[in-house]
């Protein structure tokens, strides 16, 4: 395929992936509107997206699979991202869910620095910076700073742990580079359907999973094959494009995150979380450039 055909594909990619995720909150609240619980959907989707896709890829996760401890680690962590934010986005409302969660950026700095030793560039002081500014901006209201919580509701407590867990996950991902990108991309899946499992299991509602109706069933497997397909596509873009312009056109979830929660759910930004939303993404724009590798330790003269 010639370089300006991939690119365009890649493109439509990234794309696609910032339209699905801007618009996943809708069917998982409706849903959950209809008694089937995020737990119930968040298990029975990824279970569709696991059958599918190792029948899919059966070939190719034969050839690349080895087990590494790492991957428990990751399918934990990349499931508790998921699962909390789809948590987060069936409760509350949608913007302040992903503005949260986009504070990610600034949580990867501070674990490349700790776990990577990579150092920050002047980019990467400006994500803080930015990240921080927005995130009091954002958050801000009279006695905040009198010995209130900065969050008052779950929901955002949830966003805002699935965007350290999706920082954390990244941040190990890049530590395990040999680990193969379908693999890794697979922990994914079964990590989500794991908490989804535990979390009915706990409150002893793993039975009702077999009392979802039949038109239930149907929207849960069309989302967990349209969950299957994005994460291809995505990986194939973020594999052509370069990381500035793959988190640019990422971006566009807030976009239409934003335009589906006013036209579906009557949610409206204010004019202060408006200001500092635009300090979140801005961050997350600079967020490629935010780290150089540490220098090479020095080699003893022989």
């Amino acid at each position: 395929m010639a370089p300006v055909k991939q690119k365009i594909v890649a493109t439509s990619g990234i794309l696609t992936t910032a339209l699905v995720w801007g618009l996943m909150w809708y069917p998982f609240r409706s849903l959950n509107s209809q008694g089937v619980s995020v737990a119930m959907a968040s298990l029975a989707t990824y279970l569709v997206t696991i059958a599918v896709g190792l029948a899919v890829f059966f070939n190719l996760y034969r050839r690349q699979f080895r087990f590494e401890p790492v991957l428990l680690l990751l399918t934990l962590v990349f499931g508790w991202c998921n699962y909390s934010y789809t948590l987060a986005v069936a409760e509350g409302q949608v913007m302040r869910v992903l503005l949260l969660f986009y504070l990610s950026p600034l949580w990867t700095v501070l674990l490349s620095r700790l776990l990577l030793h990579e150092r920050l560039t002047r980019s990467g002081w400006l994500v803080v910076g930015l990240s921080l500014l927005g995130c009091v901006v954002f958050i801000y209201r009279p006695g905040l700073f009198n010995g209130g919580l900065p969050l008052t509701h779950r929901y955002e407590w949830l966003a805002l742990s699935g965007g350290m867990a999706f920082a954390f996950g990244n941040v190990i991902s890049r530590r395990a580079h040999a680990i193969p990108v379908p693999v890794k991309s697979a922990s994914i899946w079964f990590g989500v359907a794991l908490i989804g499992a535990f979390s009915l299991f706990q409150s002893g509602e793993l039975h009702k999973m077999l009392s979802i109706p039949a038109d239930s069933w149907l929207v849960l497997a069309i989302l967990g094959v349209v969950l299957l397909c994005t994460s291809v596509v995505s990986q194939h873009g973020l594999s052509i494009l370069p990381a500035t312009q793959a988190m640019t056109l990422m971006l566009m979830e807030l976009v239409f995150a934003a335009i589906s929660a006013y036209l579906l759910a009557g949610e409206a930004m204010t004019a202060q979380e408006c200001l500092g939303g635009a300090l979140i993404a801005g961050a997350s724009l600079l967020s490629g450039q935010m780290t150089q590798p540490a220098p090479p330790k020095p080699q003893p003269i022989p």
